[in-house]
């Protein structure tokens, strides 16, 4: 008989059970419509390894992760090359989460993994609101004659929510008719107080990590030069912490395009604090 001790392959701080956590980590390992650099598939088990190089308290919340009460799911297995299966995948594993009275916490994979999270909530939570960081507006009707791509999320997800409950945050990329969409439909926000026409709502957080600066997360499928440092998207997850976040996700770290590991650990350390203010 073995006797170990053996390394552990789930997030550190997690609870091992699920029936008494709140919160439902979700590996969601697909990035079947990149449309430039794929890979992102590889980052939910890479960022379980690199946690163990993170500590599991945080300074800037006073707060360790086991006062989180989450609990690591693993990652969902896909057919690989069928998208519409794959979504639907997604959206029936989340709706369970939220069927059992507990909130998710997605890790893509690639943004378009975001779209049957959110149809999920919406099957329980009838007026809430999306806070998007992202370098890109993803707010295109199709890609190359798909419409089932990374870089058209957002719009699918205003058509569940509505333009309105939208807020787009380090947008620097995209099309003319995607910025004339942030424009009309004033998604776009650059200060902190423009959040707050959604206090009293609930709110789901979505994070393209491709929203920091290359020179932080070189390691993603698009990078974006002109973008965020660390602690400016921190300086939000302060601002959000008092607002009532009922779902989250943290997409698009590829992270075999950074072969120094640093992308992953920035990634790891992202959820760390974003975990820190569902």
């Amino acid at each position: 008989m073995l006797t170990g001790p053996f390394l552990d392959r789930n997030w550190i701080g997690q609870n091992p059970d699920y029936d008494t956590s709140d919160i439902v980590m979700l590996g969601l390992p697909f990035d079947g419509t990149v449309s430039y650099r794929s890979g992102s598939r590889f980052a939910p088990e890479q960022i379980r390894l690199a946690s163990w190089g993170l500590e599991d308290y945080s300074p800037v919340f006073d707060k360790h992760l086991e006062e989180v009460n989450f609990h690591d799911a693993g990652d969902l297995e896909f057919p690989l090359g069928n998208t519409y299966k794959s979504l639907d995948l997604i959206e029936k594993n989340v709706e369970e989460i939220y069927k059992d009275g507990k909130r998710v916490f997605g890790i893509g994979g690639e943004h378009l993994v975001t779209l049957p999270e959110i149809k999920a909530v919406s099957k329980f939570y009838k007026d809430f609101a999306v806070v998007h960081f992202d370098a890109h507006t993803d707010l295109r009707e199709e890609y190359l004659g798909e419409e089932m791509s990374h870089s058209a999320v957002i719009r699918h997800v205003s058509k569940i929510v509505g333009p309105e409950n939208i807020k787009q945050i380090g947008i620097r990329s995209g099309m003319k008719e995607e910025w004339d969409f942030m424009k009309e439909h004033k998604t776009l926000i650059c200060e902190y107080s423009e959040l707050d026409v959604f206090k009293g709502k609930k709110i789901f957080v979505t994070v393209d990590l491709d929203v920091l600066d290359p020179s932080v997360m070189p390691g993603t499928g698009t990078p974006e030069s002109g973008g965020m440092q660390f602690n400016e998207l921190i300086g939000w997850f302060k601002y959000l912490k008092n607002f009532d976040i009922i779902g989250a996700d943290v997409v698009e770290l590829a992270p075999d395009y950074d072969s120094s590991g640093v992308s992953t650990a920035v990634a790891t350390k992202v959820i760390r604090e974003l975990l820190m203010i569902m």
